[in-house]
């Protein structure tokens, strides 16, 4: 009968100090030694020691109020590991799904600040169609894909965008308050529309690709002009680009 394979062995302080660094860029506001030893069920003292190892590495700060946070260099490290990622191949058949459904232009576009950067695209087959480059890019509260990674996201990206809320057609949100009922309106039938916001009469339908911990990165979007649009185009277009970019944020939990 052969041997059960090892569990390997798991380095006690490492696995701590990973537990207290979770803990931190999850909080939304900084927390003490005594709340994270409580909730992490570790002593205080080597709750303070393992936080002044993170804040040597730079992991984490030391407040003013004497609490500790998370540091952007937690951001960077996660940043690193979405870009290492290979979006377009992961994502190849969805994009060429939605496209043999469609006959649209299909888009797969990455968050980059306020604007979503195009990594990847098929053309539409129709003689009238929209148009923009890969390695192109648009502002994230106008154009499909931007919305719908934008309502994901908007808890932390609101107070930002709300003087950012640039207008380029008569069809383009720029009042906050206006904003926040449209971005409740995407939640709730799960993909974004751009109604000509960004291009007057170029339509887009956006669903956006989170990682494991709902975090989005990405969105596939399906753009057209509005003389393509069928009569039961909206619902038929964003459920399909709603499941297709859910395919795709399935396999990036399987990685």
């Amino acid at each position: 009968m052969a041997d059960a394979p090892k569990t390997p062995k798991v380095d006690s302080t490492l696995s701590k100090g990973l537990m207290i660094l979770e803990n931190l860029v999850a909080a939304r506001t900084g927390k003490g030694v005594t709340e994270l030893s409580r909730e992490l069920e570790l002593t205080k003292s080597n709750t303070f020691r393992l936080l002044q190892t993170l804040v040597t590495l730079g992991y984490v700060k030391h407040l003013e109020n004497k609490t500790y946070a998370a540091t952007l260099k937690t951001w960077q490290v996660g940043r690193a590991s979405v870009e290492n990622l290979n979006l377009r191949e992961l994502a190849a058949p969805e994009m060429a799904y939605l496209s043999e459904e469609t006959g649209e232009t299909v888009y797969l576009a990455v968050l980059e600040g306020l604007e979503v950067i195009y990594i990847d695209k098929i053309d539409s087959r129709k003689p009238i169609q929209s148009w923009n480059p890969v390695g192109g890019s648009a502002p994230i509260h106008c154009v499909g894909t931007g919305k719908a990674i934008l309502a994901k996201n908007y808890a932390h990206m609101r107070d930002k965008l709300e003087t950012n809320l640039v207008g380029f057609t008569a069809r383009t949100i720029t009042d906050i308050r206006d904003y926040d009922k449209e971005v409740q309106t995407t939640v709730e039938q799960g993909y974004a529309f751009d109604s000509g916001e960004f291009r007057d009469r170029i339509l887009s339908f956006g669903a956006e690709i989170t990682l494991p911990d709902g975090e989005a990165i990405a969105a596939l979007g399906i753009s057209l002009p509005d003389i393509n649009l069928p009569a039961d185009g909206n619902d038929r277009l964003g459920h399909l680009v709603r499941h297709a970019a859910d395919n795709v944020s399935q396999k990036l939990k399987r990685l």
